[in-house]
């Protein structure tokens, strides 16, 4: 990381960084008020709402920061705060959405929690913390917040489950005794179950149905048949225990208070409809999940969401693969026509006098969704248009950062190469755009750069942006391999030396670049040269990228000249380096070119480490070390069968491989047994 902020980089001026800090302060201060719900979601509840708190502090230092912030952190700021309105959204969702649809619903809700605080992570990968002038507890507070989030785990509450399984007991006791006509089932017990959950009084009975019936209006269509199916059996379930757990008089007052609740509600709707010219409120389940507007030709794609015909093939037609809801790739691309929805859609506009062919959205339709407050759950933020929104920013501090690597100074350059290094590692879409942006060329040009941080900023953004399928070819093409190579052989730093081994081991992925590679007379050697001197993954890295390379039948003899066999033979017991199976592999490989079976053959003590691997070994090292076994004992390796011999661990060892190990392992360890018993009879049989 660089040392000291830099004030040069200015912000790009198309986020408004004040607004954004006062925001971010505003919405973590509200998220830490939120009441926590005492039924649903506690643990993940408290547990967000502490994260976020984390987060205020450095909010607060950087609203009192004089210097302006480097792009990077806008861009990380404002994805910080799209996963906190998510998250407050969610919480709502959880505190006045239905309790045993939640309960239902524990682990689909755990893992929206769980997605979040990855996704706060991820937002947080591209903060340059070393750029940003905060207090020490601010920055200690952030890097372990940064490090929970990289290794939160799914927490689904056990305590949930178990009333969830209880719940659906009941459920299922009910169906069974209703289809046989037997009654129905014993109501203290669904008295107590349903009070662990939060349901003691008959109000609360009737809240849970109002709120469990919205749930089935927005599922009908969208969430299935058994769903709604699922949720009609609740509400049945529920209505039947009111009636028979309390009495009707004070049922009949609880009726009458929420009827006149209702008629309150309906008047402020027909209000707030009037205000807006007679509009009507579209059910969430008839608006297209793309343009937020009553579907028209409601159809089905392959990960199985209903999009309007117009909508969704316009998607496709732009080259997208993907389901805009849910990112799944799709199987295919035909469009199915939901004619469930579409009956409903038709019913719905007949009874709104809608004539659904003629339909015009109006922009109050379209923001009827996020001004609505009676139902937290319809006003959370609509996630492609929040995707959207994220592109666009990536794509403006891209373009933005891509300008100051053409012109800025050296320390410009310093600064937006770190931050192009920090966007590149959070996710593919960045990756991309940063590449459409045009940052590749300018990168591969600071490769040659005399400022060890310049450079190592270069190299580690290529290696990011390596990452993604085509970036690789756009790479290759910009003439990136000299560069790369002359910094793996003698780069300013040993991170960048390291980080130079890796980009290769990337970009020799596509087969077309090992040979290319392969051919640059120092690109080999300096790999070999790293797996030297380079540190633990430095050595890893270098071990990655000769396999690759090796791969590849022409490159075998360059490793081999380079001073690789004996090198690597050395690294099988170096423990301090961990590269035992990497060095494993690329040996194994060695042995397709005569030059390196001869190599490996001289060795005078590999044999005895391959034994002892074959009792000691990781799965695929014992896979590598019989494989290294077979083939120097074929094609004239009498002194290499001699030495396995008369080893007393090495039958032992073969025979418990040929017993337990893999099936690959098995087979050659079998195979190999086999020659050493051919061998034995011929050496104590001689033919004539």
């Amino acid at each position: 990381m660089d040392g000291a902020p830099s004030p040069v980089i200015m912000s790009s001026g198309f986020l408004p960084t004040g607004s954004l800090l006062e925001a971010l302060i505003h919405i973590s201060n509200e998220f830490a008020s939120l009441e926590k719900p005492s039924f649903v979601q506690c643990r993940n509840i408290s547990t967000m709402i502490r994260r976020i708190k984390l987060l205020t502090s450095l909010f607060e230092d950087l609203r009192e920061t004089t210097a302006p912030l480097p792009p990077s952190s806008i861009l990380c700021l404002t994805e910080v705060f799209s996963v906190i309105q998510r998250a407050k959204f969610l919480v709502q969702g959880c505190k006045e959405g239905s309790l045993l649809w939640g309960l239902i619903q524990t682990e689909f809700v755990s893992n929206q929690f769980y997605a979040l605080v990855k996704e706060l992570g991820r937002a947080l990968d591209i903060l340059p913390l070393s750029l940003l002038n905060l207090s020490t507890d601010t920055r200690e507070q952030v890097e372990l917040l940064h490090r929970q989030a990289k290794r939160v785990e799914l927490f689904v509450d056990p305590k949930e489950l178990q009333r969830r399984e209880e719940l659906v007991q009941i459920m299922a006791c009910n169906n069974e005794k209703n289809s046989k006509n037997k009654g129905f089932i014993d109501f203290s017990e669904v008295k107590e179950v349903l009070g662990c959950i939060g349901l003691r009084s008959s109000l609360e009975y009737e809240e849970e149905i109002s709120k469990l019936e919205v749930e089935a209006r927005k599922q009908a269509g969208t969430g299935g048949l058994i769903v709604v199916s699922n949720i009609n059996n609740l509400i049945s379930l529920l209505s039947y225990s009111k009636s028979m757990i309390f009495s009707n008089g004070v049922k009949e007052k609880i009726q009458e208070g929420l009827k006149k609740g209702s008629q309150s509600m309906n008047t402020n709707q027909d209000i707030s409809s009037t205000s807006q010219s007679l509009v009507p409120n579209i059910p969430d389940e008839f608006r297209c999940p793309i343009s937020l507007d009553l579907m028209r030709d409601p159809v089905i794609v392959a990960s199985g969401h209903t999009y309007d015909r117009n909508s969704i093939a316009e998607w496709i037609n732009s080259g997208h693969h993907t389901c805009p809801k849910s990112g799944q790739r799709l199987i295919h691309m035909a469009l199915i026509p939901n004619y469930a929805l579409k009956s409903l859609l038709q019913q719905w506009c007949e009874e709104n006098n809608i004539p659904l062919a003629d339909y015009t959205p109006s922009s109050s339709s379209k923001l009827e969704r996020s001004d609505s407050k009676s139902k937290p759950r319809e006003a959370a933020i609509d996630h492609i248009s929040a995707t959207k929104a994220a592109v666009d920013a990536v794509k403006m501090t891209a373009e933005f950062l891509v300008g100051k690597l053409a012109m800025g100074s050296p320390e410009i350059q310093r600064q937006a190469a770190y931050e192009l290094r920090l966007l590149a590692k959070a996710g593919m879409d960045n990756r991309r755009i940063i590449s459409e942006a045009g940052a590749i060329p300018f990168l591969v040009t600071l490769l040659n750069s005399s400022d060890p941080r310049i450079q190592e900023n270069a190299v580690t953004a290529l290696l990011n942006l390596s990452i993604l399928g085509n970036n690789k070819v756009l790479i290759m093409a910009a003439g990136a391999i000299d560069s790369i190579v002359s910094v793996l052989e003698s780069g300013k730093t040993m991170e960048a030396r390291e980080n130079a081994a890796a980009t290769i081991f990337s970009l020799s992925m596509i087969n077309d670049s090992k040979a290319t590679i392969g051919a640059r007379p120092r690109a080999i050697p300096a790999l070999v040269g790293l797996l030297r001197e380079g540190t633990a993954a430095g050595k890893r890295d270098a071990a990655s990228a000769l396999f690759n390379l090796a791969l590849y039948n022409a490159n075998k003899v360059n490793v081999v000249v380079a001073g690789a066999v004996p090198l690597l033979i050395e690294l099988l017991t170096d423990d301090k380096a961990g590269i035992t199976d990497d060095s494993l592999a690329v040996l194994a490989l060695l042995l397709g070119c005569s030059e390196g079976l001869e190599q490996i053959r001289k060795s005078r003590v590999l044999v005895p480490l391959l034994i002892d691997l074959l009792r000691f070994g990781s799965a695929k090292g014992k896979e590598n070390s019989i494989t290294l076994l077979l083939g120097l004992c074929k094609d004239g390796g009498e002194e290499v069968a001699r030495r396995l011999l008369t080893n007393p661990r090495s039958i032992p060892s073969l025979q418990s491989l040929s017993a337990d190990g893999s099936l690959k392992a098995r087979r050659k360890a079998e195979a190999l047994l086999r020659f050493l018993n051919r061998w034995c009879s011929q050496s104590y049989n001689p033919v004539g």
